[in-house]
């Protein structure tokens, strides 16, 4: 078959959601239409066909190496954009739904990948029409990042750990802005030093706390005042 007959039933496949019928297609694709943009393209669909069919580790591995032998091709953006999604939906996990296992107590590491991802996007290419979600999804990643420091934080709160309790949420507070997080994060400090017996720095945590949050849920309920996932927004 020719590359753009190859090409052509790829899309059938596609378009059918036959994933996985679609790689094998787009790998003759790319090998016989080498150094085109159509080659290009393929590479890029691949990635998203593995992403489709639940492959991240061969949707990024793709994405790699479209990225390291086009650096100049106009749809780096894409790639970039894709590369932030696919390590953003493993961070949220498959099952979380059924689970209703926050977000925030999942491990990190994806979410910092796709974070660096869409950075990269909107710094290079701020007209991308990529850059307005990622943007938004960096912004409900920054949200996800603090809110693991404070989950472990009440981790060790709720164990009597109260100094690594203080040392996490602080964690959280210096190095997170203007996230929904940090008023817990400081209710966790006050009372941490309440249990230790440190009236003083008990004494500024709470200040610090009422200034901040001065109808803060959590100096009257003493628990967080939601009990669905913090990321059901999204």
């Amino acid at each position: 078959m020719s590359p753009n007959t190859l090409y052509a039933e790829a899309k059938d496949e596609m378009a059918l959601g036959q994933w996985d019928k679609a790689v094998p297609l787009l790998e003759k694709l790319e090998a016989r239409a080498a150094g085109t943009p159509l080659a290009q393209q393929a590479q890029l669909d691949k990635a998203y066909a593995h992403y489709k069919t639940a492959e991240p580790a061969q949707a990024l591995a793709t994405l790699e190496r479209f990225m390291k032998l086009h650096p100049a091709s106009p749809a780096l953006d894409y790639a970039l954009y894709l590369k932030g999604i696919i390590n953003f939906n493993d961070d949220l996990g498959m099952f979380s739904d059924v689970t209703r296992q926050d977000l925030a107590e999942r491990d990190q590491k994806a979410s910092k990948e796709s974070f660096e991802s869409f950075k990269e996007l909107v710094s290079r290419f701020p007209d991308s029409r990529y850059a307005p979600d990622a943007r938004q999804r960096m912004n409900y990643i920054v949200g996800s990042l603090a809110q693991y420091e404070v989950y472990v934080a009440r981790y060790y709160y709720k164990r009597g750990a109260y100094l690594a309790a203080i040392n996490r949420a602080q964690l959280a507070v210096a190095d997170y802005r203007d996230v929904p997080a940090i008023e817990e994060a400081l209710f966790i400090i006050y009372k941490s030093y309440d249990a230790l017996g440190m009236a003083q720095l008990r004494d500024d945590a709470k200040r610090v706390l009422e200034k901040n949050y001065p109808q803060s849920e959590f100096l009257s309920r003493g628990a967080r005042s939601n009990t669905d996932p913090w990321w059901k927004v999204w």
